[in-house]
């Protein structure tokens, strides 16, 4: 296969829009476009990672739309859908459509325009992503499920809930830390101290409402081409290096939800690629929806051991200058998480990281980024590794 490269990224500020889901998607397009040194009459494809427009605005086919709406009418564009996961699934077939030499240069991303639903709407489109025969009619929600995660966490491994709620909470305020300082974030500005974080109300215990991560707007697009396109166009380029995905089914057929094969056996794909391991990781942008989330997703990924990653969030092992940077962006928790458009967000900011572009919250230092995306009931799951280049 061929080295595959990105050579521009671009996003819109998270949080709410005006715009539709197919304007948010053009004003990362272009910009991304831009940015790489290339041209509209150079992309061969377009991938449109979008979860639920179809039920958020009406808008099927959404994919050709968006190529459409920037001049790209006639060409190939395709949408993705894997829940929280569609944008990482539209970018690592874009990496293999290019490592494969069948285009050399796609245009892939994601867009989601959630906050113009209706609380019900929302709830029942959130719902959508358990199993519709199975679980749903046992109104099973995601605040419930990772309520259900942090209970077992907790009794598998010993730990008095206190405690963990603590490492929780502290997931949550280096969140919003990070977050405050992205201009890009939903919740950038907007400080948040532990006192708020414990103060917040019950969602679904033990899960509080500063454990969740909000409903948003928001598209990310970048610019996938081969490495020897990219030597001439930037001197700056950011390489895929590994990726991976997995999948499984309903939640009531997972053995265990505090280890989720699918995203171990995913990372392990991507790390096998790559020919890394998770020591070589400087910085991770990961599936934080909830916090318990994260701590679980940093043993998955193979940061911590099992059972050491409550100890990792409170000892700040993952902030920046920590052991492993994990979301400096602030994560899907304060950066926000339009659905589509998260896993082309995390690959934005990593591509920032890499490049050394991402100001008082830089990671200093780092070469090598990787994503972690997972969607629905860890039904779809995909990882992306990045490095940088020459």
């Amino acid at each position: 296969m061929r080295e595959v490269a990105i050579v521009g990224v671009a996003m819109t500020k998270f949080g709410t829009s005006e715009k539709t889901q197919v304007e948010m998607f053009a004003e990362a397009a272009m910009e991304a476009i831009n940015e790489s040194g290339l041209g509209l009459k150079d992309i061969q494809a377009v991938n449109v990672g979008n979860a639920d427009g179809n039920i958020e605005e009406g808008q099927a086919v959404i994919a050709p739309m968006c190529a459409a709406d920037i001049g790209l009418s006639g060409t190939p564009a395709t949408r993705f859908e894997g829940a929280c996961a569609s944008g990482t699934i539209a970018i690592r077939d874009a990496f293999i459509w290019v490592a494969s030499g069948f285009y050399d240069i796609v245009l892939a991303g994601g867009t989601e325009r959630q906050r113009i639903m209706s609380t019900p709407l929302a709830t029942r489109v959130m719902g959508m992503g358990v199993h519709s025969r199975y679980e749903t009619p046992t109104g099973l929600s995601f605040p419930g499920i990772f309520a259900m995660m942090a209970h077992l966490y907790a009794s598998k491994y010993g730990i008095p809930l206190p405690e963990l709620k603590e490492a929780m909470a502290r997931v949550s305020f280096k969140a919003h830390k990070h977050g405050c300082i992205n201009p890009k974030a939903q919740f950038y500005g907007k400080e948040v101290t532990m006192q708020m974080i414990y103060d917040s109300a019950m969602v679904a215990s033990p899960i509080q409402v500063f454990d969740c991560c909000p409903i948003s707007d928001g598209a990310a697009a970048v610019v996938v081409t081969s490495a020897d396109i990219a030597k001439r166009l930037t001197d700056k380029p950011v390489l895929i290096v590994g990726t991976g995905q997995g999948s499984s089914g309903a939640v009531c057929s997972q053995k265990d939800i505090t280890r989720i094969p699918a995203r171990e056996l995913s990372a392990k794909r991507a790390y096998d690629m790559a020919g890394l391991k998770p020591e070589d990781i400087d910085v991770c942008e990961l599936h934080d929806c909830f916090t318990i989330a994260e701590i679980v997703a940093s043993e998955g990924l193979g940061f911590f051991e099992p059972g050491q990653g409550y100890k990792a969030a409170l000892n700040g092992d993952t902030d920046i200058g920590g052991k492993i940077a994990i979301n400096p962006s602030g994560g899907i928790k304060a950066k926000g998480h339009p659905v589509g458009a998260t896993g082309a967000a995390q690959v934005y900011e990593i591509v920032k990281q890499l490049r050394g572009e991402c100001g008082p919250r830089q990671v200093e230092g780092a070469k090598i980024g990787m994503t972690d995306t997972m969607g629905g009931s860890f039904a779809s799951i995909g990882h992306l590794i990045l490095k940088r280049g020459w």
